[in-house]
Formats: C-alpha cells, structure tokens, sequence
C-alpha cells in the first residue's frame, strides 16, 4: 500500500510492535536467542518491514522490548535492521522476578535495569521506556496505601535514580525514561496515572532534574478507577511540570482493534495534544492469542477477544496507524498541536 496520509506535525507516529505476540515473536529463548522466521530473518524486524510497506502514513519509529541476557549479536540485528527501514528505535526495559518496591529485591532490580540502559548507551538510543516500578501479575498481592504507598515511591526512586546514575546514562545521551503503570490486576499499587506521577516526582526530585516523565497509556488509563475527564486533568498537570511527552494509541481491555476503545483514545490524545508537551505516540495492539498473556486473559476475558474483524494483525496495526494520524493531523487543524 502506498503512503496516502502525509502527517502534518512534528509529532513522531511509531508502532510497538507486541501484536506479534511476546512468545515466538519478542521474547528470547533460554540461550538468550530472539526469534526468526524460516528466512533466518528477525521476526520483529520482517514485521516492522512489512508494516512500512502496507501503512497509510510514514511510520517514524519503533519502540521494543529489551530483555536482560539476550544475545549480543541479535540484540545488534535487531537495532540495525530497525534503523536500516528508516526508524527511530525506542527501547522499552523489561525486568522480572523481583519487585522494585522490597528493598531484599533493590540490587536485582537496579542490574536488570542497568543492563537495559547499557544497550541504550551502545547504540545511542535517546528514549528509553519500562513498566518497572511493580512486579508484573503477582497473585495474593494487595495495594499500597497510606506509609506503605510512600515507602513504595521512595524505593522506586531509589532503584530507578540508582540505576541512572551508576550507568551513566545522562552524560550517555539519554534523554528522557518514560515509565507506565498499568491496570489494576496486572499491578495492584501504581493502576493510575496520579499514582505513577507520584514515582517520577521523587525520582526526578532526587535526580535533580526532570529526566523521568510519566507514559500516558490511554488503554491503561481507561481501565484505571480515573474518568476520562479526571485522566485529562493530570495529564495537564502532569505536562505543566515538564514530566510527559509519550502516549500510547492502544484500547482499554481488549487491547485489540482501536475501534474498540470507547473513545478512550481520541478523548486522552486530545489532552495530550492540548498539552503542548507531546512529542511520541505509539499505536500497540497485543495478540489475544498469546500464550504470554494467558494470565491477563484470565484476569479479564476481554483481553481474549479476536478484534481483527477479517484482518491480519498486522492490518489491524496499519488501520491504527492511519486512524491515529488523522487524528493527529485533524488537532493541527484544529489548532490544538503544532
């Protein structure tokens, strides 16, 4: 398909590419090895081809998973093939097996992060990103209130400034680390934007410097106990102090189509717009097949719905595409972006 939609901003339109599903798509195997197609090809870097090649506007970038331990040479085939399409790549730090808010768990998870910024460093990447201030889907776990919730804040901006300052990732290049909360179930403490804003004030407070900015998911936040208008209201606020840049484009609970989102998407990314903050928006759909999301299909049966309505995934993800840069372009006209 050729390019039928010129984007009008300088706002970045990129992809996270999880619609390939984590198991047999992103996540390495036990010798640290990322998956390839029979071609001997990345799979993440053929579907991101392919994508350049069906997508109704330009894409600008590509935000993917980092996990510890993978193999030097794949990680390098990864990054390069990326960037040989044309693409910024965006890193997201993937940690597991330890909680960043228990002090027993601060130096594991300090390395695990550390081990992301490092690629980060290597290849020059200016954007970083993680869901890494709870462990992910831990059953039995209850929320964080009152001197429990603050001493959580407080280890968080521990782990995630201690991180930054023994890798040297500022005086490295790195701009900005973007951190997102998700929904209620896969966390039980940090489930709201408000929430995740309390970390990155005291991690910023204690850095000295306004490096950490909130990640505003509008699929996470419509599944948040926060109204659209209360989700607008922070992400002003959240703006106004210099602590947010990046949206995602992807749809409460089903996580699918973005038709499916209840006007979630376009209500947020007009806030966003508004903001006059907003540099990076991602469109991210997940598979409801995949067999790492199993938990979440079980936390909620809607994550399990197919949405492609006749489509392929990647279909899917290039309507997304499409239907996100109209929107975009339709705030230029409206005079809420630049």
């Amino acid at each position: 398909m050729s390019e039928k939609i010129t984007l009008n901003t300088s706002v970045e339109l990129g992809v996270v590419p999880t619609h390939i599903k984590f198991v047999g798509g992103l996540v390495p195997d036990e010798e640290g090895r990322l998956p390839r197609g029979e071609d001997g090809q990345l799979i993440v870097v053929n579907e991101m081809k392919h994508l350049t090649e069906i997508s109704p506007v330009k894409i600008g970038s590509a935000q993917i998973t980092v996990f510890p331990g993978v193999d030097e040479n794949d990680t390098d085939d990864m990054i390069t093939g990326l960037r040989g399409l044309g693409l910024a790549v965006h890193l997201m730090l993937m940690v597991g097996g330890a909680d960043p808010m228990n002090p027993d768990d601060e130096e594991k998870v300090v390395e695990m992060l550390k081990a992301g910024l490092e690629v980060a460093k290597k290849y020059n990447i200016e954007q970083v990103a993680s869901t890494s201030i709870e462990e992910w889907m831990q059953e039995g776990a209850t929320p964080k209130t009152g001197e429990d919730f603050e001493r959580a804040v407080a280890q968080n901006a521990k782990v995630h400034t201690r991180a930054v300052n023994e890798s040297g990732a500022i005086d490295a290049g790195i701009k900005h680390w973007h951190i997102e909360f998700l929904r209620g179930g896969e966390f039980q403490t940090f489930t709201d934007v408000a929430k995740c804003w309390e970390v990155v004030k005291a991690a910023n407070n204690e850095l000295g410097s306004k490096f950490f900015r909130v990640m505003v998911d509008a699929a996470h936040c419509g599944d948040s106990e926060l109204s659209i208008p209360e989700n607008q209201s922070k992400i002003s606020e959240i703006a106004d102090s210099d602590e947010f840049s990046m949206f995602h484009a992807s749809a409460k609970t089903t996580r699918g189509c973005l038709s499916t989102d209840d006007g979630w998407i376009g209500a947020l990314l007009s806030a966003a717009a508004k903001s006059g903050k907003l540099e990076f928006v991602f469109v991210e759909l997940f598979h409801h097949e995949d067999p790492a999301l199993e938990a979440l299909r079980n936390l909620d049966s809607g994550h399990g719905i197919d949405t492609t309505d006749g489509r392929t995934y990647s279909e899917a993800v290039a309507d997304g595409l499409g239907e996100t840069a109209r929107r975009l372009n339709n705030l230029v006209t409206r005079g809420h972006l630049s």
